[in-house]
Parts: structure tokens; C-alpha cells; sequence
């Protein structure tokens, strides 16, 4: 590890509290924004310096972490007013970690260049339990001098760093193909509980059997417990699926490829947010298949 270096960070979300706490723990100083006044309170309590605004908190940064929702909160943090790069000094390095567009990370990364600021596009994988743990996998990809720079607070956050390449948005697409597949696994995984319940297992029997068997998944192992306990507080919600299986088919028309299941996957987490759970948890999307069968995964509700 090197000389513990200043960092920026904005979004002490779900997710973002955890790594901004993680980089506090690997010696670096950390001053961080979010909007919710709860957020600040954790953050000071936690050891960390608050500041008011994205600029104030990327003056003199040499590394400024960005881990919001979406692009436009993207735009905000960087170019809006009070934006980061009022005060980001020339060369240091900006690393989102948003789930984006591939298209949009090529757009900032040229932007950053013509302001004369560094780059790396970083999205990260492994839910709240990853962050808080320091165990997060990151899909990069910069430059060399943006790694240089960059590489050791990615390393603070992460188990697993995956360089994809030099060219931003080649991690947006890896990150893509993961969330096809994490969404998929979601919708499949409730559609199995519900159908199984429905015929009479005991859905906590059949949890147990299936997270041994052959067709399980991480999110199967990971989401399936919400379901049993009825507990839906949202830790990855599901207008966030919404949006980033959103991001997967946009990518899909551009090549003209045909992605049959997370269309489908896609459509079922839109219906859940028609049906008013999109702030829920994401497992919330087996209500839709317990309301059609009549059956509840969860015995007690």
C-alpha cells in the first residue's frame, strides 16, 4: 500500500457507506457528500470528514469516487454547480463505480480528458455484504496513468480487480453482461420458489435443497432468504434492475443481438414497479408470481 493519498467520495448509499468506510480503514483520508442528512451522520461517526458539496469534498483529492445511481446524478456530481470538477486539481483521477451505459462512460471519460483529469470506468459487484466487507469485484478499465494513480484505492475497496482495458467502457460492458445475468437470476429464482410452493414443498426445504444443488446461483443463495423471511427492506431495489437491465437491452439493440431472457426478466421487474414495489427489494419481484398462484413463499405473511 502506498502513502495514504486524499480521496473525494460522493454517494454513501447501500453500498457506498461500506467502500468509503473501507478506505478509511486502509489509511487513506476520505472526505465525502451524499444528500441525506442520516448519511452524514454515519459517515462522521464512522471517523470520516464531511463537506458540503462534491466540490468541497474534490479539493485537492488526488482520487475522487463517485457511486450514485445513474448518469444524470453523474452529470451532477461532476459538471452540474458545486460539481466536483470546480476544484479537482489537472491529473487526478475520477473512478465511477455507477452501473452506466457503456456509451455514457466513453462520453465522460472524453469529457474528463478535454478538462484534463483522468479516468477509470469501475463498476463493482457484490452487494452491500462485498462493500462493507472490502470483498467487492471491480470491472475496470483506463489508462495507465489513471491506474497509477488510482489502482491502490481500488485495491482498498476490492477482493477482485479485473482490468478490462485501457479504452472507458469496456468495464460497462462487463458490468452489463453480469446484471444480465444477476436480473435473470433474480426473476428466475423467485419464478422456482413460488412454482415449487405452489405444488406443495416447504419453501425452506426446498431453499436447502436447491442452494446445494446444480441449479443454483449466487443471487439464488443470496436473494431467496428475503423471500422465506418476508423481509423486502431494499438492499438492492427494484427500480434499480429497472434500470440496469434497461442499460443491458439498450447495448443489445445497438449490435442488433437478440436477448430473449432478460427482456423478459426486465419486463417482470417493470411490472413489479407498476404494481408499486419498486423501492422494494429486489427479491420483491416474487409477489407478482404469489399473486397469480395464490401461494406465499413466506409462511408467516
Amino acid at each position: 500500500m502506498p502513502e495514504p493519498k486524499k480521496v473525494g467520495f460522493v454517494g454513501l448509499g447501500a453500498m457506498g457507506m461500506g467502500m468509503a468506510t473501507q478506505l478509511l480503514k486502509k489509511g487513506f483520508h476520505v472526505a465525502a457528500v451524499d444528500t441525506r442528512r442520516e448519511a452524514k451522520e454515519r459517515w462522521t461517526a464512522a471517523g470520516g470528514d464531511w463537506r458540503d458539496s462534491p466540490a468541497m469534498a474534490a479539493a485537492d483529492a488526488d482520487v475522487f469516487v463517485v457511486m450514485v445511481v445513474n448518469a444524470d446524478q453523474i452529470d451532477s456530481v461532476l459538471f452540474g454547480g458545486k460539481g466536483a470538477l470546480e476544484s479537482l486539481r489537472r491529473q487526478s483521477v475520477v473512478i465511477v463505480t455507477s452501473t452506466v451505459s457503456p456509451a455514457y462512460s466513453r462520453a465522460v471519460g472524453k469529457r474528463l480528458a478535454e478538462t484534463g483529469h483522468l479516468f477509470i470506468d469501475a463498476p463493482v459487484s457484490g452487494g452491500v455484504i462485498g462493500a462493507d466487507s472490502g470483498s467487492l469485484s471491480i470491472m475496470a478499465s483506463g489508462s495507465d496513468a489513471a491506474f497509477e494513480t488510482g489502482e491502490p484505492v481500488l485495491r482498498a475497496m476490492a477482493a477482485k480487480i479485473y482490468r478490462i482495458g485501457a479504452e472507458p467502457g469496456l468495464g460497462s460492458i462487463a458490468k452489463t453482461v453480469n446484471q444480465l445475468l444477476a436480473g435473470s437470476h433474480i426473476a428466475l429464482a423467485a419464478e422456482a420458489m413460488a412454482f415449487g410452493t405452489r405444488a406443495g414443498v416447504d419453501p425452506n426445504v426446498l431453499y436447502e435443497v436447491i442452494s446445494h444443488s446444480a441449479g443454483s446461483s449466487w443471487m439464488f443463495n443470496n436473494r431467496v432468504p428475503h423471500m422465506l423471511t418476508g423481509d423486502f427492506t431494499p438492499l438492492s431495489a427494484v427500480n434499480i434492475f429497472v434500470k440496469d437491465l434497461g442499460i443491458v437491452l439498450d447495448v443489445a439493440r445497438e449490435l442488433k443481438f437478440p436477448l430473449p431472457m432478460a427482456a423478459l426478466a426486465h419486463q417482470l421487474f417493470l411490472a413489479a414497479a407498476s404494481a408499486g414495489l419498486g423501492d422494494q427489494d429486489d427479491s420483491s419481484v416474487v409477489k407478482l408470481f404469489e399473486n397469480v398462484s395464490g401461494t406465499s413463499v413466506a409462511r408467516d405473511r
